[in-house]
């Protein structure tokens, strides 16, 4: 095979120094003779069809093989044998690699695979949501995630991702729906943990062969035109807080004090009525035994208790004088002041 390049160059100069066309470059093909054609399409063909029966699949990955259009195995990471192009051919799912979605904000324009680029915002659809108290939040979050069942994720679901970004902005609304908004900004944890537990139960019923690896909320707030009437809000909640705490404290003080003394006042009841029913008791069994004994004997225990009786008492009076009924002269009773004395 030889090229007439003075030939060539002679056309090129007469064609203003372009390279020669496509159908000039065939029509020379056309015209030369190849020892051996046959021999070497065939090989051609050969070592085609031969390195389309052999593939490799990463350690991260993993093979669908499929013929004529149907699945039929699953090829392991390694050199595998397949059938020629065109009968069998084979798709490799990567099984470990973690991918990202973000709803309500990008990080990168590169990476991000959100339907919304741009900035956390109140514009955001998906990051717009409606609380269980009827207020609107700002919710941005991330879903990481992998394929776990290939041939769901291939054959089962006609987009995969479409499906995922629209089943985890329906589970993420269906967790903050029930939550208020200081539930929202300030248990994010918990939101992202339920929210994992329902998209996954949904993503599982629709055989989408993905397993979420994880979810995490953003900062979390509330739209820019309601924020100073939101933080009015906050600042009367808290002050409605200190109130109440002060009031508790003040209670807290308060009651055990009342209860103190009124536990005081009881046990000083108890004590005197205990102290009063032990002296009545103590009276009666005394009375009881005088009485036996006057019982006994009356006339002495009579005079005895008139003495006894005298005995206390007469000293009580101070200076007593006793007057004869009989006594008709008072000027023996002038001076009895002066004595002190007694007169019977």
């Amino acid at each position: 095979m030889s090229w007439d390049w003075e030939k060539l160059k002679q056309q090129q100069q007469q064609r203003g120094g372009t390279p020669p066309q496509v159908d000039e470059i065939l029509q020379k093909l056309k015209n030369m003779k190849f020892r051996g054609g046959p021999l070497i399409v065939l090989a051609l063909i050969a070592i085609f069809f031969g390195s389309s029966m052999f593939f490799t699949v990463k350690q991260d990955e993993v093979g669908i093989v499929q013929r004529f259009g149907r699945y039929v195995r699953t090829a392991q990471p390694g050199l595998n044998f397949k059938m020629p192009t065109g009968i069998e051919r084979v798709t490799k799912v990567n099984v470990t690699r973690v991918e990202t979605a973000e709803f309500g904000f990008r990080s990168s324009p590169q990476t991000s695979p959100s339907r919304f680029p741009g900035a956390i915002s109140a514009d955001t659809p998906d990051s717009l949501m409606l609380t269980g108290d009827l207020n609107v939040a700002v919710v941005p979050w991330i879903v990481q995630y992998r394929v776990k069942d290939p041939y769901n994720f291939l054959f089962k679901v006609k987009d995969p991702k479409q499906l995922l970004q629209d089943m985890a902005e329906a589970a993420m609304r269906l967790v903050v729906g029930d939550r208020s908004i200081d539930e929202v900004i300030s248990k994010r944890d918990e939101i992202a943990v339920e929210a994992k537990a329902v998209l996954q139960k949904e993503l599982d019923q629709a055989d989408s062969g993905i397993y979420i690896v994880t979810i995490e909320l953003q900062r979390t707030n509330v739209p820019g035109p309601v924020q100073p009437s939101f933080n009015e809000v906050n600042q009367a909640t808290q002050e409605k807080e200190q109130m109440i705490y002060r009031a508790r404290e003040d209670y807290n003080k308060a009651i055990p004090t009342a209860k103190g003394e009124a536990e005081r006042t009881i046990r000083a009841a108890e004590g005197y009525a205990l102290d009063r029913i032990n002296r009545a008791e103590g009276d009666a069994t005394r009375f009881t035994a005088q009485y036996s004994e006057y019982a006994k004997a009356k006339d002495v225990t009579k005079r005895r208790l008139y003495l006894e009786t005298i005995r206390e008492v007469f000293p009580k009076f101070g200076a007593t004088f006793i007057v004869d009924s009989d006594q008709k002269n008072v000027l023996p009773l002038l001076n009895l002041g002066k004595e002190g004395g007694v007169v019977k």
